[in-house]
């Protein structure tokens, strides 16, 4: 039934796609679809604008218009769709791999880091050889894999782990982001703009409750959409009810840090 009430409505023209409503939006009726923010359906909004804080470009207003009520029971029913979507696209197990054959979520951890090649080693190897091998044994990476869609609270590397949260874009930004960043730490990453924010919360606030971290760092780049990670890593502690030391840097496009 529809009826004359207050509803969110998105200027798309404003919108950056930068995704920080969306973990805003307790009912899910908010997803980044071709870049934009859009309302997935009437009855899952409440109108009560809880995601127009968040939003940095002032695309999200509340407006009266003509719309289906608002649905509690069609809200239960749409996440727990969400939920069972997101369940499937996590490894069944640790040694799962997809169908396509691709390792990409076979749980390893490297306990022992390469060793540099000896001196002797290294003289009787081309120059070219060498240098390569050398930078290959100073990774700072202790596990695989790295992405947040594909990294299981059960993963053994996250227990009692020191871990980095990570924007896609850091690692190419930072040049120094293994040794200033990545050493020492377990190493979640994703694009908070591009993949599903409310997948990100749940799987964060899993790991949050189950692995007993001893500190997250929140790395991000300066642009807009980046922000949102910081909400996603907020919104899964307050769930998870887990209290873990965080420390937040924010990287400029030169990959200088960005003092707030």
């Amino acid at each position: 039934m529809k009826n004359i009430r207050k509803i969110i409505k998105i200027d798309e023209e404003l919108c950056n796609g930068c995704g920080v409503c969306v973990p805003d939006c307790a009912e899910g009726s908010l997803k980044i679809i071709d870049g934009k923010a859009k309302l997935v359906a009437d009855n899952l909004c409440d109108g009560l604008g809880a995601c127009l804080g968040s939003c940095p470009t002032g695309a999200l207003q509340i407006i009266e218009r003509e719309a289906d009520e608002f649905d509690e029971e069609a809200v239960e029913q749409f996440l727990a769709e969400e939920k069972r979507k997101q369940e499937k696209e996590q490894p069944a197990t640790p040694a799962a791999t997809m169908d396509c054959g691709c390792a990409s979520s076979h749980i390893q951890s490297f306990n022992q880091p390469i060793k540099p090649m000896s001196s002797c080693q290294t003289a009787s190897q081309p120059r070219e050889l060498s240098v390569a091998a050398a930078d290959e044994a100073t990774s700072s990476l202790q596990h695989w894999p790295v992405q947040i869609r594909l990294v299981p609270p059960t993963a053994p590397f996250l227990q009692n782990a020191h871990l980095l949260v990570a924007a896609d874009c850091t690692a190419v930004a930072a040049r120094s982001f293994q040794e200033k960043y990545l050493d020492g730490k377990a190493v979640m990453m994703g694009c908070p703009k591009f993949d599903d924010a409310e997948l990100y919360i749940q799987r964060f606030t899993d790991i949050f409750q189950t692995c007993n971290l001893q500190s997250i760092t929140v790395l991000i780049m300066e642009v807009p959409c980046c922000s949102s990670m910081n909400v996603i890593i907020d919104k899964a502690l307050k769930r998870s009810g887990v209290d873990v030391p965080v420390k937040r840097v924010t990287l400029s496009v030169r990959g200088e840090e960005v003092i707030k």
